[in-house]
């Protein structure tokens, strides 16, 4: 389009009323009598689906701010066009946490938008599964900050009938990554804290029969036995209202502890209640799908002055952070006003590796994207130190911190 005066004996230049054209949002909108359309330009996006509503928007809420703090060193600007940041939700009120169906139809979206150049997500191993395929026939890539269930990348011991992970790869390319450690270490280095540590001797393992609370009380289990724990036994639970009658037949059993697996959504709070409701005096032990405020609020802080309870993470605890990650920390607070949840710096982790990696590319060609970034090699412009991919997908970081819960924040005991 010419912007010069018109030539002569060309037709006058039509004026443009700028009453009803203006900028929103980088597109263009025009307003008519039939009301406004947005002329949307095609700008780079990246898509964050997560558990928006429920109680796990706290720590949510936290990672979408990562993202955000990545995308702010870049001035929100990819490709020298305005970078989008798409956030979806992947939960139903109803529900209360992720739902399958709400999972699906974001990753189809987002497989269907060729603006979407990385999809950072989901938050539970269950969603995974269901974003999984859908993204890689897609060529998208996939960075989870949160799921740790270790069939999503790689084979497990004693689960090869379940097919994982090739059942999620079917265009034969990995498009699946993730920058948190995974239950692989996090089962098994609980139950060697239980045992070194607190000197445990009988356990009994409970479970929310979800993908992510039992694959990881399977892999506790598993590593008791040789550590010399006794496993009294095994209890899988659906939420409900009350745990009563279960809680009184586990303290029957007298165990020395007992551990769960479960998240803040599928019980947990309840079953903790429940603990001290028939008089079980031993510690509880929770794994990272607990870490975070959102389970201290649902027991009530004052539960912890009757229960002593741990909670694992994969990675270190943000108070632990040294350097950059200190200093992410120091910044968040600034700029949010508080502290932030335990898988906040993930967010940001998995935002920078990609943003780093379209940089180079400097273009909008996805299998290009992903290519780089699976490519990750000693990375160390993001702020959990210097780490890469593996051929599956996982980070080199494979660190596990254990944290006393006496109310918010969690206070670290010992990181291995």
């Amino acid at each position: 389009m010419e912007n010069s005066a018109a030539a002569p004996n060309s037709a006058p230049e039509k004026k443009v009323d700028r009453r009803k054209f203006f900028l929103i949002g980088g597109g263009v909108v025009a307003a008519g009598a039939g009301g406004y359309f947005l002329l949307r330009k095609n700008l780079p996006t990246i898509v964050s689906s997560l558990p928006r509503t429920g109680s796990a928007k706290g720590q949510t809420d936290t990672i979408v701010n990562g993202i955000r703090m990545a995308m702010d060193e870049y001035n929100n600007e990819l490709f020298g066009q305005k970078l989008i940041l798409k956030d979806m939700d992947d939960a139903t009120a109803s529900a209360g946490q992720w739902d399958a169906g709400k999972e699906a139809d974001n990753a189809r979206e987002a497989a269907g938008d060729k603006n979407v150049l990385v999809y950072i997500g989901p938050y539970n191993s269950g969603a995974s599964k269901v974003s999984q395929p859908l993204l890689n026939e897609a060529g998208l890539l996939q960075i989870s900050p949160a799921c740790t269930w270790p069939g999503l990348t790689k084979k497990v011991k004693g689960d090869e009938a379940s097919g994982e992970p090739d059942i999620y790869k079917k265009s034969g390319k990995v498009t699946y990554c993730r920058v948190c450690p995974t239950d692989d270490v996090q089962g098994p280095k609980t139950a060697e804290f239980l045992a070194k540590e607190l000197k445990i001797k009988s356990v009994y393992i409970i479970d929310d029969k979800e993908l992510y609370g039992a694959g990881i009380a399977k892999l506790f289990k598993e590593a008791c036995e040789p550590l010399g724990i006794k496993v009294l036994g095994h209890e899988q639970l659906v939420k409900a209202n009350t745990y009563k009658t279960v809680m009184e037949k586990i303290a029957g059993a007298k165990p020395e502890a007992i551990y769960l697996g479960a998240t803040s959504q599928s019980g947990a709070p309840q079953i903790a209640i429940d603990m001290v409701g028939a008089g079980l005096t031993c510690p509880l032990v929770v794994p990272d799908g607990c870490y975070e405020k959102a389970f201290v609020d649902g027991c009530g802080a004052d539960l912890f002055k009757k229960l002593t309870c741990y909670a694992t993470i994969g990675g270190k605890d943000p108070s632990l952070l040294t350097g950059a990650g200190a200093a992410f920390v120091k910044k968040y607070k600034e700029k949010y006003g508080n502290d932030p949840e335990a898988y906040a710096i993930y967010g940001y982790e998995a935002a920078k590796v990609f943003l780093e990696a379209a940089t180079k590319v400097g273009k909008k060609d996805r299998e290009a994207i992903r290519a780089a970034v699976l490519a990750t090699k000693d990375f160390d412009k993001g702020v959990l130190g210097k780490w890469s991919f593996d051929p599956n997908g996982d980070t080199t970081l494979q660190e596990l911190t254990i944290s006393k819960v006496e109310g918010w924040p969690l206070k670290p005991v010992k990181s291995v």
